[in-house]
């Protein structure tokens, strides 16, 4: 008989986010890619374009993940070629700063924004099974505590990559630095996705037959949508959540101007961010199984963070902000996850999965139109507030969520 719980599935589980944390932090879209892309472009959409393709490549093609995913008996086996595309993917954009660089800057950008995509496309699919694997081999509890874990060994390992970070940028010459960044961390993401695949899964003993075509699948999708008010308006909390993205990867360019931003003091920014992580991890989000009551806590530590910024104009009110935005991301991260989960029928499950995260994956747009607004306006305030009053709003709809 299977055994839920099995800690040999959580230590894999674990060590998985410690070794996707330690490569993909190189990229942090709070810190390191802004800077990287504002490296071969001057113009700040830009910058909200690229953040936006390390997530937003996965819209495209949820629903259709969740098409053939919902009969699948098991979804290692294809979960295996996700992550082998993505490891591609992300030692592609490396070997393409490295050899061609400086020497034609708009094709280096062409060739980082083609490998952003295809990571965050092929997560389309690896959302999808993820989440079906973690419904299947944990219970609601330990699902909690084995993802606060996740997020814990995911932080530690984003502080070493931080101080890494901060070493290669100290002491490499730009656009180098951003190659070795890549091509080494895609090795590390390699053991954490070959580590994974090892999860013993069971097979799932309630699969819905698979519609005739995706055009009905769409249809039958629409139908749940609009039948389950509850998900409605989950789903316009946890978009609203993304209003963050609004504001999020100018904060650094604002420090930049605002005082010397070092490698050093970059790395610092990415490890004091990871140190929220932990915090919020270990004293609130792994002791909380109430997941309406996490995600409107994060919603506020979130709203904090953007309320210093306002008002920040030192390296220490931006070690602040991203205290408190560690703490928030997390929040928002375990509770979206925990509260699809929660509320789908089994043999629906990846169909709710993809729902809830095909519509508010929209909000991984939010940077272009920060951008934009950045670069019509020239206010950081204005942005700021933005973000704020749009923060409020979900943490307002996150309270009354209980009442559904």
């Amino acid at each position: 008989m299977y055994k839920v719980d099995n800690p040999k599935n959580n230590y894999k589980n674990v060590t998985h986010a410690f070794f996707l944390a330690l490569a993909i932090t190189i990229a942090e879209p709070s810190t390191i890619l802004p800077l990287i892309i504002h490296h071969f472009s001057d113009s700040v959409v830009m910058v909200g374009i690229f953040t936006s393709l390390l997530r937003g490549g996965a819209i495209t093609i949820q629903l259709y993940a969740a098409f053939h995913a919902q009969a699948y008996k098991r979804v290692l086996p294809y979960l295996g070629k996700v992550f082998f595309f993505r490891f591609l993917s992300w030692f592609t954009i490396g070997a393409s700063i490295y050899f061609i660089g400086d020497s034609n800057k708009p094709l280096t950008l062409f060739f980082i924004g083609v490998g952003l995509f295809f990571f965050s496309f092929t997560a389309g699919f690896g959302a999808i099974y993820f989440k079906e694997l973690q419904a299947k081999i944990f219970s609601k509890e330990y699902r909690g505590k084995t993802m606060a874990n996740r997020q814990i060994a995911g932080a530690i390992a984003s502080i070493i990559s931080g101080g890494v970070a901060g070493y290669v940028l100290n002491n490499f010459q730009a656009p180098q630095s951003y190659a070795y960044l890549f091509m080494v961390s895609s090795l590390f993401m390699a053991i954490g996705f070959g580590t994974f695949i090892t999860i013993d899964e069971p097979p799932k003993e309630k699969i819905s037959k698979k519609e005739k075509n995706f055009k009905l699948f769409i249809k039958n999708a629409i139908k749940i949508f609009k039948q389950d008010k509850r998900l409605q308006k989950q789903i316009l909390a946890i978009f609203l959540s993304f209003s963050y993205l609004i504001s999020m990867p100018f904060v650094i360019l604002k420090a930049n101007s605002s005082f010397e931003l070092t490698g050093w003091a970059l790395g610092g920014f990415i490890t004091v961010q990871m140190i929220g992580s932990i915090l919020g991890s270990s004293l609130l989000w792994r002791r909380i199984s109430d997941y309406e009551k996490m995600l409107s806590l994060a919603f506020v530590f979130v709203i904090l963070a953007f309320c210093i910024a306002l008002v920040a104009n030192n390296i220490y009110s931006y070690a602040l902000i991203f205290l408190f935005l560690g703490i928030g991301l997390d929040g928002f991260n375990n509770s979206s996850m925990n509260l699809v989960i929660e509320i789908a029928p089994e043999d629906k499950r990846p169909i709710y999965t993809a729902i809830q995260t095909n519509l508010v994956s929209f909000g991984l747009f939010f940077p272009i139109l920060g951008g934009l607004l950045l670069k019509t306006i020239n206010s950081y305030n204005l942005i700021y507030g933005l973000s704020i009053t749009l923060l409020a709003i979900g943490l307002w709809v996150s309270l009354k969520l209980k009442t559904l």
